[in-house]
């Protein structure tokens, strides 16, 4: 997956027809999609821009910046029609996007998303220079603690070494926390897919469920030994679920 830098904005772009746009996690990256990128690309256009969490201006670090970067992005690249996905907080993401800009969400599908409830990380917030400590708190992610590679968990390690990153990091965990909504779902009127782990620690099953009851033209699926990140732990299940919707 090539990353392309433009306006300021970096996103992977791939193949051609519907617009599907995905939106990592908090301690996301582009390549955890890269299993959704090699089934959809072949018929569809696939774009995932790179959230700025870690180089937003600390006073903008939260979800409200974070919607106005991707209003920002959609409008450079002129995107109508577009289905939606997100995981943990691009899930929060996304549903605050499409409840300020309906005409441009055709479908949502969340996975992992926080908007409701999350355990952040399990607690605590990164403790800087504790490897073990991070690679417990990314293994905690999966359901598998095996799926926490060591590239992923490195990839963690620098970004928590860094202490303007980590301040952007509980800046915009915070926001996300605050941000409750509860009593704005039922203004969702996209077609929405809720894709679950059902051993997931962090936005728990009965997240899921809520999900379901309060956004109205929603379905939800479970995937069974799986976490936060069931498009990484279970990417074939996970496809075969969003092509079924799609």
């Amino acid at each position: 997956m090539q990353v392309v830098k433009e306006n300021g904005f970096q996103y992977i772009e791939e193949g051609n027809g519907e617009i599907l746009l995905l939106l990592h996690g908090l301690f996301g990256a582009l390549s955890n999609w890269q299993g959704v990128v090699d089934k959809f690309a072949p018929t569809h256009r696939v774009i995932i821009p790179l959230l700025p969490i870690y180089e937003m201006p600390i006073r903008e670090a939260g979800l409200e910046g974070l919607v106005k970067f991707l209003e920002g992005f959609v409008a450079l690249k002129q995107l109508e029609e577009m289905t939606l996905m997100g995981n943990s907080l691009g899930g929060h993401v996304a549903l605050l996007y499409a409840l300020a800009n309906k005409s441009k969400v055709k479908k949502l599908i969340l996975t992992g998303s926080s908007g409701l409830f999350e355990s952040t990380m399990g607690g605590s917030f990164p403790k800087r220079g504790s490897y073990e400590y991070v690679q417990e708190r990314v293994a905690y992610t999966f359901y598998d603690p095996k799926t926490a590679s060591k590239e992923l968990v490195d990839e963690v390690f620098e970004t928590t070494k860094s202490i303007p990153k980590c301040l952007r990091i509980v800046a915009i965990a915070k926001s996300a926390q605050r941000n409750n909504l509860a009593h704005m779902l039922k203004d969702i009127e996209a077609p929405t897919l809720l894709i679950w782990g059902l051993n997931d620690t962090i936005t728990p099953p009965m997240v899921a469920h809520e999900f379901n009851k309060l956004i109205k033209n929603s379905e939800l699926r479970f995937i069974d030994k799986c976490c936060h990140a069931p498009m990484m732990e279970h990417p074939e299940k996970f496809n075969k679920l969003l092509e079924e919707f799609l």
